[in-house]
């Protein structure tokens, strides 16, 4: 039970601290490229993808075109789409690739990461800070690789502190989101769901 709460505790303290990274400027740029596009496609690799979808379909009751990148669904992206990747390390060789794809294509790379200085931050067009791992997973290159083999990282809060972080802040982004398009939380809610 205490490694529980402990870990419970780590987390919070985590995403607590990492508000103070948050640069308003970038924010607001960050949501004004989210609005002015017409297809928002989102991308990550493990829990950093499972964020990525989260956030795809909380756009999607928006009333915003959103797609997961790789699903069978997904267009070609264009430029007048932008493309949301989310990296710890900024370094995940599927995530480098979408968003140079992305560059190529001429649609704008928004970025969360803990590493601005990293490939991924160097091709976006706009990032958020998030504050999460404390040093790079050199692994994270052999992503797919490494879960081949199940070699997998640390499952400690620290492991995981990148991933509920971004969880955190785009569901924060998606609230304000609403409010600049005018939108109620009970008319997303009524919206139906494409299974529906």
């Amino acid at each position: 039970m205490e490694i529980m709460k402990s870990s419970i505790r780590a987390i919070l303290d985590n995403i607590e601290s990492a508000e103070e990274f948050l640069d308003r400027e970038s924010l607001d740029e960050f949501e004004s490229i989210i609005m002015n596009s017409k297809n928002i496609f989102v991308t990550g690799a493990g829990r950093s993808g499972l964020a990525a979808k989260a956030f795809a379909m909380r756009l999607m009751h928006l009333g915003l075109s959103a797609y997961v990148v790789g699903e069978t669904i997904s267009p070609a992206i264009h430029a007048d789409d932008c493309i949301v990747v989310i990296s710890g390390s900024g370094e995940t060789n599927t995530i480098v690739s979408a968003a140079n794809k992305a560059k190529e294509r001429g649609s704008k790379v928004l970025a969360l990461t803990s590493y601005p200085e990293s490939t991924i931050g160097q091709l976006s067009d706009c990032f958020i800070l998030v504050k999460g791992r404390r040093k790079k997973e050199v692994d994270d290159e052999n992503y797919m690789k490494r879960q081949i083999h199940g070699n997998y990282t640390s499952l400690t809060p620290l492991g995981t502190a990148f991933e509920l972080t971004t969880l955190v802040f785009l569901d924060a982004i998606v609230s304000e989101l609403m409010d600049k398009i005018n939108e109620s939380e009970g008319e997303v809610v009524a919206k139906p769901t494409p299974s529906e």
